[in-house]
């Protein structure tokens, strides 16, 4: 059984995941991108394939690496997917956002697919039942939104989220928390609700590290994945390694 690690490099952290097979087994954050620490990672894997998916300015030389000790992808406009981008710079597209859009269409084929994803920032992914990334929208994520308001006001403080929050603040700590946590379940709300008006057979997924908790606050029926950029790593790997 070929093993398969998937590593995504995003804004805030460096992570990866295990898959055996087709079954995904673990999820490891790194500590750094530094040459050792992924070397590290794949003496104790032994991985035959690896994926890395990048939306910042990593250490090149680990894909130097990786290429060495592995059958390596780097995720690109260039990737073979299975699904098209008929936009006007495609090269443009994030890398996570690529990967989102594999696994819509793995999972969720022939179907209108609104992924969003709760990161460093927000993204709504659409790709539609033709198997087109159509594109979507970017907005602050949570811990943007809280840092946001600390510095570019004069007395605001940064407050860290609190999911026993009130709908109604009692004092700026809880203010801030519901303006900041409440008003993303409505955004996300807003967004399904606008994209199941305009297209039928829509499906939407909701993705990321506080995906448990929002999934239980909208009010549209979703699907719930934490994992389902990796998923959609490992789909771009089979592909692109084979």
């Amino acid at each position: 059984m070929n093993k398969t690690i998937c590593l995504d490099f995003g804004n805030t952290r460096f992570k990866a995941a295990v898959f055996n097979g087709d079954v995904f087994s673990e999820e490891i954050v790194l500590p750094d991108d530094e040459t050792g620490t992924i070397e590290k990672l794949l003496q104790d894997h032994q991985p035959q394939n690896t994926i890395l998916s990048s939306v910042i300015e990593h250490n090149v030389e680990i894909e130097k690496l990786l290429a060495a000790k592995s059958s390596f992808h780097k995720l690109s406009h260039l990737t073979k997917a299975n699904f098209t981008t008929p936009v006007g710079k495609p090269e443009t597209i994030g890398a996570d956002r690529l990967a989102l859009s594999a696994a819509a269409v793995h999972f969720y084929p022939r179907k209108n697919n609104l992924v969003i994803s709760l990161g460093s920032c927000i993204t709504h992914n659409f790709i539609n039942q033709y198997h087109e990334f159509i594109g979507g929208s970017i907005s602050p994520g949570m811990e943007m939104r809280f840092k946001a308001m600390q510095v570019f006001t004069a007395k605001l403080p940064l407050v860290q989220k609190d999911w026993n929050f009130p709908l109604i603040g009692y004092d700026t700590k809880t203010n801030l928390q519901s303006g900041v946590i409440a008003g993303m379940a409505y955004e996300i709300d807003g967004f399904i609700d606008a994209y199941s008006t305009k297209y039928d057979n829509f499906n939407a997924v909701l993705t990321g590290g506080d995906t448990s908790y929002f999934a239980g606050q909208l009010k549209n029926k979703i699907f719930a994945d934490s994992n389902f950029l990796f998923k959609g790593l490992y789909a771009l790997s089979e592909t692109n390694n084979g």
